[in-house]
């Protein structure tokens, strides 16, 4: 009986079909081609509806005659498209050397660990809802405080002095933020101020002067590990890869810069 069971086996593997290889016009399309180009695109562990390796196939066919005719027509010797071909060339050595090396160095869990609790600890506790007026000068900023100070509204001066198109029509409304978010001395403004409050005088930064009111503060509401973790995996991987590729340069000879 077990006899008889492996050499049913056999004869089921020996009369499996066996994929030939594709040729147009002479020039063959390898199997190892299509398979890749099918592994690409199912789920490993699933297998490959016949119906994907055919128009895989039929694609590659069509894209090799018509390789086949540029190249007739002398395309293949066109001095830009021999270099079009070479970064072709270049970004898919990249990519496998990326991949390899982001394989060969795996960030740990304890390293996004320590990267989600120091950007925790740098958004801080608490979250700000404020609203600014961004102006050019001291001058204009301090003309906005005394209108305010005689009882003109800030949303209504916002929307006629602010010079930040991202807040302006709302009334100078920035929405939530944590300190992080803002330059330091905007951050450092907002968490002096007590709800309601508005400076009481120009706040200074790159962008030019702000009048600011604070709205309201609440609890920071941080996302769990798990929610960003993956995120946060990806970004370790590309300061690994960037250092890499830093040293890589700091060794390569590179004339004529």
């Amino acid at each position: 009986m077990k006899k008889q069971l492996v050499l049913t086996l056999l004869a089921s593997i020996i009369s499996l079909p066996v994929m030939a290889d594709v040729t147009v016009n002479g020039k063959t399309i390898p199997n190892a081609r299509i398979d890749m180009l099918v592994k690409e695109r199912v789920p490993a562990g699933q297998t490959a509806p016949a119906e994907l390796r055919s128009a895989i196939t039929d694609d590659l066919v069509n894209r090799e005659i018509i390789a086949q005719e540029a190249a007739r027509k002398g395309l293949d010797k066109n001095p830009d498209i021999l270099q079009q071909i070479e970064l072709a060339r270049q970004s898919v050595l990249v990519r496998a050397y990326l991949g390899d090396y982001v394989k060969a160095h795996p960030v740990t869990d304890a390293a996004i660990q320590a990267e989600y609790d120091r950007v925790k600890a740098q958004a801080g506790n608490k979250e700000y809802h404020a609203r600014h007026i961004l102006v050019g000068s001291e001058a204009e900023a301090k003309a906005i405080i005394d209108k305010l100070n005689k009882g003109e509204k800030f949303e209504t001066l916002a929307k006629a002095n602010s010079k930040d198109p991202g807040s302006k029509n709302n009334g100078g409304d920035l929405g939530w933020f944590t300190p992080a978010a803002m330059v330091k001395p905007f951050a450092d403004a907002v968490a002096g101020l007590k709800k309601g409050e508005t400076t009481k005088a120009p706040v200074q930064t790159q962008f030019g002067w702000h009048v600011i009111r604070l709205d309201d503060v609440r609890p920071t509401k941080f996302p769990a590990l798990d929610e960003v973790k993956a995120r946060i995996k990806q970004g370790l991987e590309q300061q690994e890869v960037q250092q890499a590729v830093a040293e890589l340069r700091k060794s390569a000879k590179v004339e004529g810069l």
